[in-house]
């Protein structure tokens, strides 16, 4: 008698380049698409509750397809939290009043401080991924870990550095 759950990972073995055309079509990266895949893979081998499904084929591509959204949700928050900081770059100071200026590098010092207090392997893995421009596989190839423990640590680092932030705005009131 097989294993609970045998059939759901043998679908990730056996379907994975269907499985990664359904997230890259979310997504549009092949690198982010597979690294769904294994979150998926993960998500649904580490499950403590075990239930029959009737189309298993289906059920996997639904929950590749759902991580891949989150993905690209928490991928455009990601965008919108450190936009303006990067339009900053572009932009010349002489367009904020001294008061804006003030607030933003209070702001990017409260981060950097709250990178700071991280463990320097998450710090390392946000900054490959965030400052380096690499993909979350070349971080976990470069740092000798797993991607999904990458994905994990950029999530925690960016968690904190949100927190730090709120806190500030917070005790500022």
């Amino acid at each position: 008698m097989p294993r609970p759950g045998a059939e759901l990972e043998d679908i990730f073995v056996n379907q994975r380049p269907r499985l990664c055309c359904v997230a890259a079509r979310v997504l549009g990266n092949a690198d982010q698409a597979d690294d769904v895949v294994q979150d998926a893979y993960l998500k649904i081998s580490e499950a403590t509750t075990l239930f029959e499904v009737k189309q298993p084929i289906s059920y996997v591509s639904r929950v590749v397809r759902n991580l891949a959204i989150d993905r690209c949700r928490r991928s455009a928050f990601e965008s919108t939290l450190f936009a303006k900081e990067e339009e900053g770059e572009a932009a010349s100071y002489a367009s904020h009043s001294p008061e804006v200026i003030a607030i933003d590098r209070q702001a990017l010092a409260q981060v950097v401080d709250a990178l700071d207090e991280l463990p320097e392997r998450t710090r390392r893995a946000f900054e490959l991924y965030r400052s380096g421009s690499h993909t979350q596989r070349e971080v976990a190839h470069l740092l000798g870990i797993s991607t999904t423990l990458v994905n994990f640590m950029i999530r925690d680092a960016l968690t904190h550095c949100r927190q730090s932030l709120q806190g500030q705005a917070l005790s500022d009131r």
